[in-house]
């Protein structure tokens, strides 16, 4: 168990609170405030206990000076203002003397944001690279380390590992939630527990495949990544996406799992990947030889709802076609629906563009948890350790 922000007193102390308010930019305007929202609970609980916050994240990957025009976390700061009810100072550097005076000036209850981490990887790649030097000052900034950015766990960087290393650290909620619901549901979930896998390559996601052919009843497998395992059954799969050099791994997970692999079994076929292209629907065992698949069938969605149906454990991650396309939507529609109407599961979502179609869809409140973090949940589903994880201390 790792102990959480309201295992420690926070009165009257400098709590450093890493956040992922890596949120969507476009012209300098924020287009989706998601990840800000997602922070607050964290934010204000400190707060109302009297913590004295220095709140800091990344924004997207800085590699020249030009990109800190666009990738200032000032924005963010004005929005979280809004979402708070009150002024949220900001501090346009990531070390000196003025964010030094801007911490030691707070009073209990109040906050500061200081400037974008990945600042730091401008020179030599301090942030992302876990520079021992930054991480010890920045550590020496506060009493205390609150970790609430699940979406870079899966990273050893100076702003999570490196603070970590050096100073009391605890988990905030957003953090613990993906600790209780994606880590409860591969190492003791409710069963029967059903995994649904999509997305387009087996090669993303073997380490997941794995992992949970371990741990769940059944493994539902749609997407891109389905075509290569119908082509181990030795089925046609005409131009659909195909990596070869995994027909014989899928080939033996098929062998070793048995029916635990549940796959399509009908499939929208196009003439070409294109939005508007003609398509139809076929019996997997039907693939014309000049045609590709884009989408899973209608059958296949009443398949994969059946398999569902008494389900009491349920992790989503990766659509089931091309559903940035409307004509090939309807699979990743169907199945979202599908999980989204069990009673008495505890449905996840796995991040990634399962959460973005969850959400573009409307379903997002169905659901018992969305993960905020894509590759983060990636590895954790594949059972990997998470350094962003490992650094929090244990009760």
């Amino acid at each position: 168990m790792k102990k959480t922000v309201e295992d420690v007193e926070l009165k009257g102390r400098k709590v450093l609170l890493r956040a992922d308010l890596n949120v969507p930019m476009s012209d300098g305007e924020i287009t989706n405030d998601n990840r800000i929202v997602q922070a607050l609970p964290t934010i204000k609980y400190v707060l109302d206990q009297g913590g004295r916050v220095i709140l800091f994240s990344h924004l997207g990957k800085v590699k020249t000076e030009e990109d800190k025009k666009d990738k200032t976390l000032q924005p963010v700061a004005e929005r979280l203002g809004e979402l708070l009810g009150k002024d949220v100072p900001f501090v346009p550097h990531t070390r000196g003397e003025s964010l030094e005076q801007a911490v030691d000036k707070l009073a209990d209850g109040e906050l500061l944001m200081f400037e974008n981490t990945r600042f730091e990887d401008l020179d030599g790649k301090k942030e992302s690279g876990n520079d021992a030097e930054l991480g010890k000052y920045w550590a020496s900034l506060g009493d205390i380390f609150v970790n609430d950015a699940f979406g870079t766990a899966h990273r050893s960087h100076a702003s999570n590992v490196g603070i970590g290393s050096n100073i009391e650290t605890v988990s905030g909620y957003l953090m613990q939630k993906e600790i209780d619901f994606i880590g409860g549901a591969i190492d003791s979930p409710e069963r029967p527990f059903v995994a649904i896998l999509g997305g387009a390559k087996v090669s993303d996601k073997i380490g997941v495949i794995k992992n949970v052919l371990d741990k769940a009843d059944k493994v539902i497998i749609g997407g891109g990544m389905a075509y290569t395992f119908l082509k181990a059954q030795g089925k046609e799969i005409g131009n659909s996406l195909l990596e070869a050099d995994k027909v014989e791994l899928a080939k033996s997970l098929l062998e070793e799992a048995g029916d635990k692999i549940v796959l399509p079994i009908d499939i929208v076929v196009a003439e070409e990947f294109d939005a508007n292209a003609k398509h139809r629907t076929v019996s997997v065992d039907e693939i014309p030889a000049d045609m590709e698949g884009l989408d899973i069938g209608e059958e296949t969605v009443v398949h994969f709802k059946e398999v569902l149906q008494g389900a009491r454990t349920v992790v989503w991650n990766g659509p089931m076609g091309v559903f940035e396309m409307e004509n090939f939507a309807k699979g990743t529609i169907g199945v979202c629906r599908a999980i989204a109407e069990l009673t008495g599961a505890k449905t996840i979502i796995g991040g990634g563009d399962s959460a973005a179609a969850a959400m573009d869809l409307g379903y997002a409140d169905d659901f018992s948890h969305i993960s905020t973090g894509g590759g983060a949940s990636l590895e954790y589903l594949e059972g990997k350790e998470l350094p962003g994880l490992s650094v929090i201390d244990d009760k």
